[in-house]
């Protein structure tokens, strides 16, 4: 596989995707952005924000986006569909093109990912 450069910046990530991809990054990043005051970077080649350290991320894939969050194993009781896995307390829930999250819900995640890194710390320096 071809290992392609990074966005240059959060717009170019966007601007890069095509059709429903685009579309769904385009709505989570609207959501995501209006929820809390968050630093948004391209970080291992996708959209990362953090508040307190990182919070979550959004990845385009071919098949999927990702809508993953590093304390996402305490956000089950706000959307289910978010699968555990990877370092720290990641979840993620994938999106196909026939699926989708609202705006609201979105938000919510967004807002009680955010109320945990102010309350617990960054994720990746919390001691195990």
């Amino acid at each position: 596989m071809k290992k392609s450069l990074p966005a240059a910046d959060p717009d170019a990530y966007v601007a890069s995707l095509e059709g429903w991809q685009r579309t769904c990054v385009e709505s989570l990043r609207a959501s995501v952005r209006a929820s809390a005051k968050l630093e948004e970077a391209i970080k291992w080649g996708h959209l990362v924000y953090s508040s307190n350290g990182p919070v979550l991320l959004i990845r385009a894939e071919p098949e999927r986006v990702l809508f993953g969050f590093w304390r996402g194993k305490r956000l089950l009781d706000v959307e289910e569909r978010l699968k555990p896995g990877g370092k720290y307390e990641m979840a993620t829930l994938v999106i196909r093109e026939d699926t989708s999250v609202s705006s609201t819900k979105a938000r919510r995640l967004t807002k009680a990912a955010v109320a945990l890194n102010a309350s617990l710390g960054d994720p990746t320096k919390v001691s195990k």
